[in-house]
C-alpha cells in the first residue's frame, strides 16, 4: 500500500501546532530531579538493602536465557533453556522482560559501574544487534512480524505486540542514555524506522481500530510507545520520531482527559496509565497545553476517585467480561472502592507508573500534594511489593482482610510486574532532590549523599525517618553560598520542628514546604523533627471500612483471621501504641483483644489485613 497522504498531512499539522505551543512551556518547569546515576548516592539503610536485593537478583539471571527467544526468532542458534512465565516460547509477550532488564541493569551500571552487569549489557546488545541484522529491516523482537500483520488485519488475535515492542525500545534507549552504548541507539533507530514504515501503510481508520483499547484486558495494548518515541525525539531531534509518537497518543483518550471528563471506569489501568506518562513526555517535548491539562486532570481523577489508601489503583472491572477483569487490573466506578477488595488489586506495574507520573507533575509545579502522594506510594505501594528477605516481588498487593502476598518466582515466573519492579528498585534514589537555578527542593528523607556539582555543594542526609522520626542534613562547601532550601513537610506530620546547627529556626506545617533562604557555610547542619502519630483513613464510599497509618507507614494487622473491630473508628486511635519502634511493631487494644500490626512494607509471607471493618456492635 502507498503511504496515506491524509495521515501524513494530519501529522504535519500536529507537528507544527506542537512547535508553536512550545513557548507556553517556558516557566512551567519549576524543578528537575538530580541525575541519580551521577549526583545522588544511597547510603547504608533499609532502603539501600532493598536496592542490594534487586542488584543481586539482576546478576542471578542468565543472559543467554534472556536472549533465547530473540535468537530463535531470528533463526540464530541457541542452546539456552528458555525462560518461563510470559517469556515462554509461544507466548505473545515474550521479549518484554528483556526490555525491563536492560533498563534496570543499565541504571545500576551507571550508578556503580558494576563490572558484571556492564559486561552482560554489552554482550546482550551485541547479540540483539546480530538478531536485528539477520532480520534485515530494522525489526527486532522475540516474536515474528506476522503478529503485527494479524493485529493490523483483525485488530486483535495476538497478545500485545506493540506493548512488548515498547519495552524493548525503552530498554535500548535506557542502555544508551545510561552507558553510552551507541550500538543500542542504532538498534533503537532501526526499530523506530520499522514502526514508521508499518504505520505509513495504514489508513486512519485502521490505526484507530488497532489502537482502540476500552475493552477488558485489551490484547492490543500498545504500552508507552508514545513515551519512548517522545523521549527518542528529545535525543534525535528528528521530527519523524515526533510524528510517530503522536500516532500512539489516541485522541479518544487524550481529548476527554484534557476536558476534565472522567472516562476511566472499566478501562484496563496500566494500559492507559502508561499512555498518560507518554502525554507527560509529550508536554515536555512540545509544550502543548493539551498534554498538560490531560495529565493533571487524569492525576486528580485517579487520586480522588480511583485510588486505594496506599496510593495505587486497579481492581475488578464494573462490568466484568473475563475472569481477569472480574478480579483485577481495571478501574472501577469513580468513588466506589469498598466492594473491590479482591485478592488481585493494586497491580505493581500501576504502582510504579503512578509514582513516575506523580514525580513528573511535581517537576511542573513543585506542589506539595504531589510530594505527599509520591511519599505514600513509595512506602506503601512500591516498597511493599518486594519481599525484603528474598527480593522477589508480587504481581498484586491485596489490601483486604485477610490477605497474603503471592510472590513471583524470580527464576521462573516472568511477568509484567517483576519487570516493572526491577526498574522501580533500581531507582530508589530518584526524586529525592530537585533543583532549578540556585533553588533546592528536598522531598524524600532517605540516607543519601547529594553531589551538587554546579554549586560545588555536597549534602549528606542521615537518619532513619520511620524509626528515628527525624533526619539530619549536613552541607559541605569550600565557600559560603546563599540559596533557598525548600524542605517538604508531609501532610501526615501536622508540624515539624526545623533546626539549624542545634537552634530551632521555625516550625513547618504539614502539607507544605518550609523554606530556608540564607547564607550557608561549610558544615552547617539542618535537622527536621517530624510529628509521628496514628491516624485513620476511611474508604471513600464506606465509613466503616478503615486503614491505619503511623506517620508515613500504612499498617497491617498480623492475623490469619478476618479483622472486624468492635470499636468505632473514632475510638481506635486511643487504643493504638508503639510496641517496638526499632522493629516497627505496633499494637491495638480493641475491647480486650490485642492485635499486632506492622508496616505493610515489612510483611513477607504471613497473613495480614489492611482495610478492616469497624463498629460491629452498632449494627
Amino acid at each position: 500500500m502507498r503511504p496515506n497522504k491524509k495521515i501524513l498531512s494530519l501529522l504535519l499539522i500536529g507537528l507544527l501546532a506542537g512547535n508553536s505551543a512550545k513557548s507556553e512551556k517556558d516557566g512551567k518547569i519549576h524543578a528537575v530531579p538530580f541525575p541519580i546515576e551521577e549526583d545522588v548516592a544511597l547510603q547504608p539503610s533499609w532502603v539501600k538493602q532493598r536496592e542490594s536485593l534487586n542488584i543481586n537478583w539482576l546478576k542471578s539471571l542468565d543472559a543467554d536465557r534472556l536472549l533465547h527467544n530473540f535468537k530463535v526468532n531470528a533463526g540464530l542458534p541457541s542452546s539456552a533453556t528458555p525462560l518461563s512465565g510470559w517469556e515462554s516460547p509461544g507466548i505473545g509477550l515474550r521479549g518484554h522482560f528483556v526490555g525491563h532488564y536492560l533498563s534496570a541493569a543499565s541504571s545500576i551500571v551507571k550508578k556503580y559501574g558494576d563490572p558484571v552487569l556492564a559486561k552482560r549489557l554489552n554482550y546482550m546488545i551485541d547479540e540483539l544487534g546480530k538478531c536485528q541484522s539477520v532480520l534485515g529491516n530494522g525489526y527486532l523482537s522475540a516474536f515474528p512480524e506476522t503478529d503485527f500483520d494479524t493485529l493490523e488485519s483483525v485488530f486483535g488475535g495476538v497478545w500485545a505486540p506493540y506493548y512488548t515492542y515498547h519495552k524493548i525500545m525503552q530498554g535500548l534507549l535506557d542502555v544508551y542514555r545510561n552507558t553510552g552504548n551507541r550500538k543500542a541507539y542504532n538498534i533503537l533507530l532501526g526499530m523506530a524506522d520499522y514502526v514508521a514504515r508499518r504505520m505509513s501503510r495504514l489508513d486512519e481508520s485502521t490505526i484507530s481500530k488497532m489502537l482502540y483499547t476500552p475493552q477488558a484486558n485489551p490484547a492490543n495494548e500498545a504500552g508507552a510507545m508514545n513515551e519512548v518515541l517522545y523521549e527518542l525525539y528529545g535525543i534525535s531531534h528528528d521530527k519523524k520520531h515526533l510524528q510517530l509518537a503522536r500516532i500512539f497518543d489516541r485522541n479518544w483518550f487524550l481529548q476527554p482527559l484534557a476536558a476534565n471528563k472522567d472516562i476511566l471506569s472499566g478501562l484496563h489501568s496500566n494500559t492507559h496509565l502508561v499512555l498518560v506518562n507518554g502525554f507527560a513526555e509529550g508536554y515536555d517535548q512540545t509544550g502543548n497545553p493539551l498534554y498538560y491539562n490531560a495529565v493533571s486532570n487524569f492525576w486528580n481523577m485517579l487520586q480522588s476517585a480511583h485510588t486505594y489508601v496506599n496510593g495505587s489503583s486497579s481492581g475488578p472491572r464494573p462490568n466484568a467480561t473475563t475472569p481477569t477483569s472480574l478480579t483485577s487490573e481495571h478501574w472501577s466506578i469513580p468513588g466506589h472502592l469498598g466492594n473491590t477488595l479482591t485478592r488481585e488489586i493494586a497491580e505493581s506495574c500501576v504502582s510504579h507508573n503512578t509514582q513516575k507520573l506523580t514525580a513528573h507533575l511535581f517537576t511542573w509545579t513543585c506542589a506539595p500534594k504531589y510530594a505527599d502522594v509520591y511519599m505514600n506510594t513509595f512506602y506503601n505501594a512500591v516498597m511493599a511489593l518486594q519481599n525484603h528477605e528474598t527480593g522477589d516481588c508480587v504481581y498484586h498487593l491485596p489490601l483486604g482482610s485477610p490477605r497474603q502476598k503471592k510472590y513471583l518466582d524470580g527464576q521462573s515466573d516472568f511477568k509484567c510486574c517483576n519487570g516493572s519492579s526491577i526498574e522501580a528498585f533500581s531507582l530508589l534514589n530518584n526524586n529525592i532532590y530537585f533543583h532549578q537555578g540556585n533553588e533546592l527542593w528536598i522531598t524524600q528523607y532517605i540516607p543519601t549523599v547529594l553531589d551538587w556539582k554546579d554549586r560545588h555543594i555536597t549534602l549528606t542526609q542521615t537518619g532513619d525517618l520511620v524509626r528515628d522520626h527525624h533526619i539530619g542534613i549536613t552541607l559541605s562547601m569550600q565557600t559560603p553560598h546563599t540559596l533557598p532550601v525548600h524542605l517538604f513537610i508531609p501532610s501526615w506530620s501536622k508540624q515539624a520542628g526545623i533546626f539549624i546547627n542545634g537552634k530551632q529556626v521555625g516550625t513547618g506545617e504539614g502539607g507544605s514546604f518550609f523554606t530556608l533562604n540564607r547564607q550557608w557555610n561549610d558544615s552547617d547542619r539542618i535537622e527536621i523533627c517530624f510529628d509521628f502519630s496514628f491516624r485513620i483513613e476511611h474508604m471513600p464510599d464506606d465509613e466503616q471500612t478503615i486503614a491505619i497509618f503511623y506517620g508515613p507507614m500504612l499498617l497491617a494487622f498480623q492475623s490469619p483471621d478476618e479483622i472486624w473491630l468492635k470499636s468505632s473508628s473514632s475510638d481506635i486511635v486511643s487504643g493504638l501504641k508503639v510496641t517496638d519502634v526499632q522493629n516497627l511493631i505496633f499494637s491495638l487494644n480493641d475491647y480486650g483483644t490485642t492485635y499486632q500490626l506492622r508496616p505493610l512494607f515489612a510483611i513477607t509471607d504471613e497473613s495480614y489485613s489492611v482495610y478492616v471493618r469497624t463498629d460491629r456492635l452498632s449494627d
